[in-house]
């Protein structure tokens, strides 16, 4: 049968009908708009549009019984699996009886959907080619639609589909409107709340700026941080009570952890939302929010404080109004307590800082008191020849000034005393030296290690760390082995230098600092700055008073005195008793080379120590045999100084040093002596050809 919507109504009906329907402002309304003209038409008693949500497998079902109450309804199973599953897959009109429809559809007979009545009809709505729903007629009177009536019918359901259309479309425009500014505005408190929280460093205002935006945001009146005490088995609590927005109650307690419902967060790491009533069994800190909030009911809602896989803590919201905790809400205080965690992570470790600095501070004292109570005025230098008298001068007219320090001098000949003997003797030696060797740090980490880094500021930075030079502050810093610096950071230190300021690695705030520093090296930095391996600028900022230190070869006469002190101070720390020292021993030790110089004689002597029975130093060891000075075969040319004696014959052996055929051999001297003077010299046996 082909139906013309037009033939019957007439062209006013027609719109005045559109007219009414398309007022229509959403699916309820439109339902009511159609059950009232259908009755007026006598064409059914009542009408409803079921609709179908593809994406979900849903149906949702709008209708007005006689009593005119609305009635909205959706779900997945009965009505989804009900008429509307039929034409879906067959788009033709429904019509069938009660007794049709119930055996069809037994649940949905016995719903409240559908009374009892006589004739059912369902027409698709569509749109576009696609079936979107269908429009319901029902009619209780036994009388069948006829062929004009159901013609009708359709004309309705062609109306009732474009006005269908255009409400569903404008919903959904609105929801997803609704939906993007609801994110926006969770993602702006997201944000907010970051930024007021993140950079709080302190525990009592980290707590109390929690409170506050928690409390801005939410309306949430009871806030609380809960930390595992430093004391097993026991919470700190900080809380805040907003009896009063202007003055807010701020409380720190200590409880068992045992019983509570932070104990169940910390065990499961998950969130728990729950409504207490006062008959319940509570712990103490559960009890007293019963007693500030006039013994109402209280809804909580514990949020885990996680760093990684570590808990940090928990956070407590109470309530009376249980409507707060929405589904919306819940997501976002999840995220704002991820937020809140960063944070306290950060505050944590600015409390771990500010304890080690304390403890730093106790270690000076006590440092500081033992060098007080050294007997020299220059702590553990030994020394009573010219060269190391010179050296001990200098110190001395240097230290109260806070110009920079450089301590040239090969390895073993004690540059970390000289730097310590300066501290000492500074304005600065009520706070402790910082040290740290260039050369034993890796080439990433020294930059990290000297200027500090903040949280994240590169691949396991994990937390905010301080660096050498801050922690130098009012003191001094010795860098050892400063001519290992890498060339990439050594603008960095000439700036702190000039400066006395710095930035912390993932940071652009400028830190003030106030150090001297002392710079050693066994390197020629001279020779670096012409090799283009040092920066000229730093070096001239280093060697504003250089002190140079004699090796052991060159001041022989102070041996006996180092013998003398290692050996009673090894001898004490072994618990043995060792009275003399027999004088060949001293003789011998005193016509060494000694070319790992104080380092490698007390090395020497330890292990004199550890191999004497007896009272008396026994030194039979095979490496301090004091070979026969070797006979030399070349002597210098008329003319021909040091410098070019030694090329020459290198460059006669070939570069060999040693050996009975090595330049050491031909030239009369030990090859450590050799060895030694071509360092003092400059000559390099691999540049030979070149000179």
């Amino acid at each position: 049968m082909s139906y013309t919507p037009m033939s019957d109504l007439g062209q006013q009906g027609l719109f005045d009908i559109t007219r009414t329907l398309l007022q229509q402002p959403d699916m309820g309304a439109l339902s009511a708009a159609l059950t009232q003209l259908v009755r007026q038409s006598a064409l059914a008693d009542s009408a409803a549009i079921v609709l179908w949500h593809g994406a979900s497998h849903r149906a949702s079902y709008f209708a007005t019984r006689n009593n005119e109450k609305p009635i909205e309804y959706e779900d997945e199973t009965v009505l989804a699996h009900g008429p509307l599953r039929r034409i879906l897959s067959r788009p033709d009109a429904l019509q069938c009886n009660y007794e049709q429809f119930r055996r069809a559809w037994p649940l949905l007979a016995e719903s409240t959907l559908y009374p009892p009545f006589a004739h059912y009809c369902l027409l698709p709505l569509a749109a576009e080619g696609r079936i979107f729903g269908g429009c319901e007629f029902i009619r209780n009177a036994d009388r069948p639609w006829s062929d004009e009536e159901f013609e009708r019918l359709h004309t309705f359901n062609q109306i009732v589909s474009v006005v269908a259309e255009q409400i569903h479309s404008r919903v959904s425009s609105n929801v997803d409107y609704d939906l993007l500014s609801r994110e926006r505005d969770n993602f702006r408190i997201l944000v907010a709340i970051t930024n007021a929280v993140l950079s709080r460093l302190d525990m009592d205002e980290l707590v109390s700026e929690v409170a506050k935006e928690i409390h801005h945001y939410f309306n949430i009146d009871a806030i609380s941080l809960v930390l595992r005490g430093s004391r097993k088995g026991k919470l700190t609590i900080h809380s805040t009570h907003y009896l009063d927005d202007a003055h807010p109650a701020h409380e720190q307690s200590e409880v068992d952890e045992a019983g509570t419902l932070s104990e169940r967060v910390f065990k499961s790491k998950e969130m728990l939302l729950l409504n207490l009533h006062e008959r319940d069994e509570l712990a103490p800190y559960e009890r007293m929010l019963f007693k500030t909030w006039g013994n109402q009911i209280q809804t909580l809602c514990l949020l885990p404080l996680m760093s990684g896989n570590t808990m940090l803590g928990v956070l407590k919201l109470a309530q009376c109004d249980e409507k707060i905790f929405t589904t919306t809400n819940l997501k976002l205080l999840r995220q704002i307590a991820e937020r809140i965690a960063i944070a306290l992570d950060n505050a944590l470790a600015y409390q771990e800082i500010q304890r080690l600095k304390e403890r730093l501070v106790d270690e000076n004292l006590a440092l500081t008191e033992q060098l007080n109570n050294v007997d020299s005025e220059f702590g553990e230098i030994i020394g009573r020849s010219d060269a190391m008298y010179s050296v001990l001068k200098q110190v001395e007219m240097v230290a109260r000034s806070d110009s920079t320090v450089l301590i040239l001098g090969e390895t073993g000949t004690g540059k970390e005393l000289i730097a310590r003997a300066i501290h000492n003797l500074s304005n600065r030696n009520s706070r402790r030296m910082v040290k740290m060797n260039c050369a034993a740090m890796p080439a990433g980490l020294l930059e990290s290690d000297l200027f500090g880094h903040e949280r994240g500021a590169f691949t396991g930075a994990s937390s905010q760390r301080i660096g050498r030079f801050e922690l130098a502050d009012k003191s001094s810093l010795f860098l050892d082995e400063v001519g290992d610096m890498p060339l990439e950071l050594q603008p960095k230190l000439l700036r702190v230098l000039q400066e006395q300021e710095f930035e912390r690695l993932g940071s652009n705030k400028l830190i003030q600092t106030d150090v001297r520093l002392i710079a050693a090296t066994n390197r020629d930095l001279k020779k670096m700055v012409a090799d283009r391996e040092f920066r000229s600028d730093l070096y001239y900022r280093l060697n504003v008073f250089p002190i140079c230190l004699p090796p052991l070869r060159e001041r022989p006469e102070d041996i006996p005195l180092l013998v003398k002190a290692f050996t009673a101070k090894i001898a004490r720390r072994m618990g043995r008793q060792i009275d003399s020292i027999p004088a060949e021993t001293l003789r011998a030790l005193s016509t060494m080379e000694w070319p790992g110089n104080v380092r490698e004689l007390e090395n020497v002597v330890e292990r004199a120590v550890l191999l004497t029975r007896g009272n008396v130093l026994q030194l039979s060891l095979p490496e301090i045999v004091v070979p026969e000075a070797p006979v030399a075969s070349v002597v210098a040319q008329e003319g021909e100084d040091e410098y070019q004696l030694i090329v020459r014959v290198l460059k006669e052996t070939n570069g060999v040093v040693a050996g009975p055929k090595g330049a050491a051999q031909r030239l009369g001297l030990k090859r450590t002596t050799l060895l030694s003077r071509m360092k003092r010299l400059g000559i390099d046996k691999e540049h030979l050809a070149e000179m």
